[in-house]
């Protein structure tokens, strides 16, 4: 059996929202630890989300928050049944793609240590120290125009 392309698609029901915050949930929540209370926050209001499906199932979802110019990718989580798939490569693509579209003059994310690896590999590179989040460190990544991975 060929196995399924990933799907994005952005949301706009709240159904759609409902199940991209039940995998924030289970992903940051369940299995991270992260406060309820912060992982779901009033940028949710103001962002584009992204739903990852493979077939009819949601497997994993993003956001991007456009402001001052600039985009800020934030909240990709991927099931972990589905991790190691190019779900989250198809995410970060889509929502890189967004950002350009919007003409930003940054696109950044905040990457939890453990995965700096694999936003490296898409052309992100850190700046600054690390600091934490939710009781998580992280480093602050910005997209460079010029690396391979980036386009």
């Amino acid at each position: 059996m060929r196995p399924r392309r990933t799907r994005i698609k952005k949301l706009g029901t709240r159904r759609e929202f409902e199940r991209a915050f039940s995998i924030r949930l289970r992903v940051f929540v369940g299995e991270q630890g992260v406060p309820r209370e912060i992982e779901l926050d009033s940028d949710d209001r103001r962002a584009i989300h992204y739903l990852a499906f493979i077939g009819d199932r949601a497997v994993g979802t993003t956001r991007v928050l456009i402001q001052r110019g600039e985009a800020k990718i934030g909240r990709m989580a991927v099931l972990k049944s589905y991790r190691g798939r190019g779900i989250g490569r198809a995410l970060l693509r889509r929502a890189v793609s967004l950002a350009r579209k919007n003409d930003v003059k940054a696109i950044f994310l905040h990457a939890q240590v453990p995965v700096i690896g694999f936003y490296e590999k898409m052309g992100f590179r850190c700046v600054g120290r690390t600091f934490t989040e939710a009781g998580i460190p992280h480093r602050k990544m910005t997209l460079h125009e010029s690396s391979p991975g980036s386009h």
